[in-house]
């Protein structure tokens, strides 16, 4: 049971996430108002959010051929990929970000990734 609840969490945040970076390629500006960063970036900074947007995409899409075909590397590879969410957490509190965004949706993101590999290991 603790297994397979893990495994859906893993599908929540790979299709998730994969939406997220879509987002970022198609409203750039919407999402990057909501990432957290207290400025948002110059019209002419755009590639930049669409370099998230394919940051997003990709680190969704690695773990879906992972669950079929070598599900125990699943957990590993979500434990390296919840460095991501943390990442982007320290990097909007080390530039005075919103403190809410930072641990609400960053901060919780990895959290939830982490409680995922967790049932997964107790599984």
């Amino acid at each position: 049971m603790l297994y397979t609840i893990g495994m859906v969490l893993i599908w929540i945040v790979a299709l998730g996430i994969i939406y997220v970076g879509v987002m970022y390629l198609l409203r750039n500006e919407a999402n990057a108002a909501g990432f957290g960063l207290p400025v948002l970036p110059a019209p002419e900074a755009r590639a930049w959010w669409q370099l998230k947007g394919v940051r997003d995409i990709a680190s969704g899409l690695v773990l879906i051929p992972l669950i079929f075909v070598e599900p125990d590397a699943v957990p590993w590879v979500v434990l390296v990929e919840a460095m991501i969410p943390v990442g982007d957490m320290l990097v909007i509190l080390g530039n005075r970000g919103s403190k809410a965004r930072a641990f609400g949706v960053h901060g919780l993101t990895a959290a939830l990734m982490l409680i995922a590999v967790a049932l997964l290991w107790l599984g």
